[in-house]
């Protein structure tokens, strides 16, 4: 599908170059397609950056499917499994950061695995799921920052093998307990 090849497309310009070479030319060149492509699904430059947000939300929902045998350690495959594919998670923490300077992209804030992580938080007996929930979203979202390019990045175990799964459940597991 077109669309999906464009947003792709701006996600992966995004992540390695930031907000700044995002332009519906520069997407067209990234995808292979003809000069305009771009324009013609979206109109305007918050309208791409929406269109990417919604395509990285959308496939940030599908891969987070805890399992109820083992939630804490599905959350850290799937922690893991982004920051390997880190391109994805950079250009959204990108888009996050560029809805802070311009009040008109804050419906890009919305986006968070938080009704997931809500619903986790009623399996598991919080009382006020919601909150858990919440506080949850935050938690994954502050460890999955700081493992992509914080301090953890320097001295967590390299994505992509056992032991930074190991590690990422022990994190997760302190932040599941009721």
């Amino acid at each position: 599908m077109r669309r999906d090849l464009i947003t792709d497309a701006a996600i992966q310009l995004v992540a390695e170059q930031g907000m700044r070479g995002l332009t519906h030319r520069a997407v067209d060149r990234r995808a292979g397609l003809p000069e305009g492509s771009t324009s013609a699904y979206f109109r305007t430059r918050k309208a791409l950056i929406e269109g990417f947000v919604e395509r990285l939300a959308d496939q940030e929902r599908l891969d987070v499917v805890p399992d109820p045998d083992d939630v804490a350690g599905s959350i850290a495959r799937t922690l893991d499994s982004w920051l390997v594919e880190r391109n994805r998670t950079l250009a959204r923490y990108s888009a996050m950061l560029e809805a802070t300077h311009h009040p008109e992209l804050k419906s890009i804030m919305v986006h968070s695995p938080r009704e997931q992580a809500t619903a986790i938080a009623k399996m598991l007996g919080h009382q006020d799921p919601e909150r858990a929930g919440a506080h949850f979203t935050a938690f994954l979202e502050g460890l999955l920052f700081y493992r992509l390019v914080g301090g953890g990045s320097t001295v967590g175990p390299a994505p992509g093998t056992e032991e930074s799964v190991r590690d990422l459940k022990t994190a997760v597991e302190k932040a599941l307990r009721p």
